[in-house]
């Protein structure tokens, strides 16, 4: 199991051809409490960059990001009873969705935690 962040501030967990994706704990501490999350229904193709979910908070709204091309297996439906879950465990209980990746080369670019808790000092 792999895990790698973007610049967008998401996270992705690889496990064989399948990766799990989320928002780094940075992202929810910045957004405040969240209120609203709309997560992709199985089956949407996404592409690498594109606007897969949405995330609310009291604060601001803003997009989560595909940070991979493929199919979204499972989109996290806890969310839609129970936001809060990103604040809690944002890299936990708190993921958006589930992707079949359609190129595991694509991974190349994304950072692994250290390199993310160094770029994020910068930001």
């Amino acid at each position: 199991m792999s895990l790698y962040f973007t610049k967008e501030h998401e996270w992705i967990r690889v496990e064989g051809d399948t990766a799990t994706v989320g928002i780094s704990n940075h992202a929810q501490e910045q957004l405040g409490d969240i209120v609203f999350a709309e997560v992709p229904e199985a089956g949407r193709r996404v592409s690498k960059g594109q606007e897969a979910a949405v995330v609310e908070s009291v604060k601001a709204a803003s997009d989560v990001y595909a940070p991979l091309s493929g199919e979204v297996v499972e989109g996290n439906q806890a969310l839609a009873d129970d936001p809060s879950l990103i604040n809690s465990d944002p890299q936990g209980q708190g993921w958006f969705f589930k992707l079949k990746l359609d190129n595991p080369g694509e991974l190349e670019g994304l950072m692994d935690d250290a390199a993310y808790r160094e770029w994020v000092k910068t930001v």
